[in-house]
């Protein structure tokens, strides 16, 4: 009973507007931005967001037309966050409780993010933990609830790691009045999410330049230009990343591919991805692009790979000839891509968008499965309603266009001979 009296009174002070004084501090709600409190040098915020709607896939075949359709919650996230030593140290928890109904394999649980942050100075920061990285596009470090489209691009799902765990540098770099740097580096174990380290460290870094000063309201890390930048804003960066001995596709797993030399050893493929992008605003109008490259290296002396039921094999057979190189790459995401988008945001909360997203699958790459990729192209367009600036409650609608190559596969596995359309309609509320 005590336990629900204490929810209730956390619930009531989520729904009142305005800010609250106490005894030890500020209470302070806005929807969108969470429930602050705060008193003493220490700060902590509490948010959080759903997002909620109905997915259609549109197969086009010779006989007839047919529309699979997906009610879910596509995101359920709960985040708190914080300040200690008024504000020289910082910390994040988040977690998608989502997450049992997304993805098939629990392991790595519902955290998303949990580091620490230490502040060296006003513009420079280490941070340890588990958070996303600055080796991978641009759009990945975009807030999922201020997106210009229902889903990220499509370069997300091919190429990016998401999260990883490790020690992360950020910085930013005053060259004059207007003129910026903001450079970062990344030391993680190169797994993803996996609870356990397969293989090496992965390490790489990122460079941004900023030619017209900084964006407000932390425009950098949001799509739609909501604050409506009074004056031009951009950003342009390139960043690299090395992979010492991956076992997945990308690198954004652990133990799911692995290998082995002739004395039962790892011996694992190297994994190099690099990239640039930018984003531009200015009132209301928004653009970005971004694109990506991935390559990798297939030891010598790797002889045997590890089957789904644990047992090893020598078998590399790959179009009837015996080629280890080959079919090692031939499980991985090689190749190149990239996504170019462009939206409008009326003042009256209103956005159109567009977006063209293109892969560039390499002759031996995990690009040119039937089942998940063989699909070169992408054309979405989309309309959004947002109902303030904090980006707490919108509704958005889009419709993608796949071009796709013979063989393609659908949902359940049914080679279809035409293309392929995705209709999502999405709600989103952050408290």
């Amino acid at each position: 009973m005590k336990a629900a009296v204490q929810r209730c009174v956390l619930l009531l002070i989520a729904l009142l507007p305005g800010r609250m004084y106490a005894q030890n501090g500020l209470y302070d709600y806005e929807p969108g931005e969470g429930i602050t409190i705060g008193g003493g040098g220490y700060k902590a915020n509490l948010g959080g967001y759903l997002q909620t709607g109905v997915q259609m896939n549109v197969y086009d075949t010779d006989s007839a037309f047919y529309t699979p359709a997906r009610f879910r919650i596509r995101r359920l996230r709960l985040r708190l966050s914080g300040e200690l030593a008024s504000g020289k140290f910082e910390y994040r928890l988040n977690a998608d409780l989502s997450r049992s109904t997304e993805v098939a394999d629990q392991s790595s649980g519902y955290l998303l993010d949990a580091w620490l942050a230490y502040n060296m100075s006003r513009r420079w920061s280490i941070t340890f933990g588990q958070r996303t990285t600055s080796t991978d596009s641009r759009s990945l470090r975009m807030g999922s609830q201020t997106l210009q489209f229902t889903e990220r691009n499509r370069l997300i799902s091919a190429f990016a790691t998401v999260r990883e765990f490790g020690l992360f540098v950020d910085g930013t770099v005053r060259l004059s009045e207007r003129h910026y740097l903001r450079p970062s580096l990344a030391f993680t174990h190169g797994d993803g999410l996996s609870l356990q380290n397969f293989g090496g460290l992965k390490y790489g870094g990122r460079l941004d330049y900023l030619p017209f000063g900084l964006f407000n309201t932390f425009g950098q890390f949001r799509q739609v230009d909501l604050v409506r930048e009074r004056t031009p804003k951009l950003v342009v960066g390139g960043y690299y990343s090395f992979n010492d001995g991956v076992t997945s596709r990308n690198g954004d797993a652990g133990g799911e591919i692995l290998y082995l030399d002739e004395q039962g050893d790892p011996a694992l493929p190297d994994y190099s991805k690099y990239g640039i992008d930018l984003l531009f605003k200015y009132q209301g109008v928004s653009l970005s692009a971004e694109w990506v490259m991935s390559t990798a290296s297939v030891p010598n002396d790797l002889t045997q790979r590890v089957r789904t039921d644990g047992s090893v094999t020598s078998d590399f057979e790959i179009n009837g000839v015996q080629d280890v190189e080959n079919y090692v790459k031939n499980r991985m995401i090689l190749g190149d891509g990239f996504n170019v988008q462009a939206g409008y945001i009326f003042p009256s909360g209103w956005s159109v968008d567009g977006r063209y997203t293109q892969l560039n699958a390499d002759e031996f790459s995990f690009l040119n499965n039937t089942l998940f990729y063989d699909r070169p192209r992408y054309y979405t367009l989309g309309v959004g309603k947002f109902f303030d600036r904090n980006y707490s409650f919108r509704i958005q609608a889009d419709y993608t266009w796949i071009a796709t190559q013979p063989g393609a596969r659908d949902l359940y596995g049914n080679e279809f001979t035409g293309d392929q359309g995705l209709a999502t309609l999405l709600i989103t509320y952050a408290f």
